[in-house]
């Protein structure tokens, strides 16, 4: 059985991260996407809300082979411990490619594991989560760029955050 990881963090999920996890769960026999918990970020969701929203946009979907956790540690770690062959990271644009090369280099050199990189669709190549709540922050419309489930958690956490 192949497994794949798609790490991330994921603050919030958009179209284009689910765009990426459909296609893997198409590739791979298992999917693991993972919530890469960074101490030096801070999100506006919580782990546990981030994983939950995922969770809920794919199990509206029926991806019974993908799994949703998150981690603290290496993702070369993660990897080693799910038995994980490959790591999978979308690619917007040429800035993604460059940052996301020597993170694949280093998780080579650290835990064997290669890294794919899968194009982001054309339609959904401008969507990132930095993006997606700076237009709801000036309440633009965030339909299409988030899951329908996202965008009202989007909008309130927002909310929450001004107060």
């Amino acid at each position: 059985m192949t497994i794949a990881v798609c790490p991330g963090s994921f603050d919030p999920v958009t179209s284009g991260h689910i765009d990426v996890i459909e296609r893997c769960a198409h590739l791979f026999d298992q999917v693991h996407v993972v919530v890469a918990v960074n101490a030096a970020k801070k999100p506006l969701f919580t782990e546990e809300q981030r994983v939950r929203m995922i969770r809920e946009v794919l199990n509206e979907d029926g991806f019974p082979d993908v799994v949703v956790t998150s981690t603290d540690g290496l993702i070369t770690d993660y990897c080693a411990g799910v038995g994980a062959e490959v790591i999978v990271k979308g690619l917007r644009q040429n800035g993604d490619y460059e940052a996301e090369l020597g993170m694949a280099l280093v998780n080579k050199q650290l835990g064997g594991v290669e890294t794919m990189f899968l194009p982001a669709n054309p339609l959904k190549e401008h969507i990132s989560s930095s993006i997606v709540k700076d237009v709801a922050r000036h309440g633009g419309a965030i339909d299409g760029l988030v899951p329908g489930y996202v965008a009202p958690l989007l909008i309130e956490a927002l909310r929450n955050e001004k107060r």
